[in-house]
């Protein structure tokens, strides 16, 4: 194996396991398909932090924002 691919491989790694276990902790928590978002968040940086924002994040926020 070559040396930069290695390289590659452990700078990227962490990335991919943190924010994939980052998304399923936080969709178990909100109670959406948090097996999908975990898998997905192994797989691509950064796509699934940014649709995870917009089709979870955002509206959590806005159905708690109207009971208040």
């Amino acid at each position: 194996m070559d040396i930069e691919v290695l390289v590659v491989i452990l700078l990227v790694a962490p990335i991919l396991l943190t924010q994939g276990i980052l998304l399923f902790v936080d969709a178990k928590k909100k109670g959406t398909y948090s097996w999908f978002w975990g898998i997905w968040g192994l797989i691509q940086f950064p796509w699934p932090s940014l649709f995870y924002y917009f089709f979870v994040i955002r509206p959590y926020r806005k159905r708690f924002r109207r009971i208040e």
